[in-house]
């Protein structure tokens, strides 16, 4: 069963800003690599690609002084900028200021839904990812009715809406 607090605000939320196909990662904060278990080591700024230590130029100053967390995923993060397409780029920087244009409480509600969903099983967030293409898919007009009518909507008749079964796409026999 998918939660409602993740369906609303992954497919109704009135901001564009959510989870794109591949993911929320432009939008939501990076995480570490490593498990609870053992700390990142930390990464001399030198081990640093050429390229990287030119994106991150604005930390090497304080480079030494990061938390080992925050410089692998300085690192991870600018391994992933130097690997995009430069359409790729500029999708993360429009999401990015996106993103930045939100008021801090709905970037908090959005790091809170993006754990929601990295908690749920594998098939359930596959379904959760499909359910959000297809919406994404309808015209505009038929996505903002479904934005009215989960606002008018309790919280029981969400949950009920929720659990039905996906519709299967009707298809014309040859």
């Amino acid at each position: 069963m998918i939660k409602a607090w993740i369906l609303a605000g992954m497919f109704l939320a009135a901001g564009s800003v959510c989870f794109a196909q591949a993911g929320p990662q432009a939008a939501a904060p990076a995480e570490p690599a490593a498990g609870p278990a053992e700390a990142p080591t930390p990464r001399a700024w030198q081990s640093l690609s050429p390229q990287q230590q030119q994106l991150l130029h604005g930390f090497q100053d304080k480079w030494n002084s990061l938390p080992p967390e925050r410089q692998q995923s300085l690192a991870k993060g600018s391994q992933r900028w130097l690997s995009m397409t430069p359409e790729q780029r500029s999708s993360a920087q429009q999401r990015f200021q996106q993103w930045r244009a939100l008021p801090p409480e709905q970037r908090q509600q959005l790091r809170q839904r993006w754990q929601q969903f990295k908690s749920l099983p594998p098939e359930q967030q596959q379904r959760v990812r499909e359910q959000f293409r297809r919406f994404h898919q309808m015209p505009p007009e038929q996505r903002q009715e479904l934005r009215k009518q989960w606002r008018q909507m309790s919280p029981e008749q969400r949950r009920r809406w929720i659990q039905r079964p996906a519709p299967v796409p009707h298809r014309n026999p040859r």
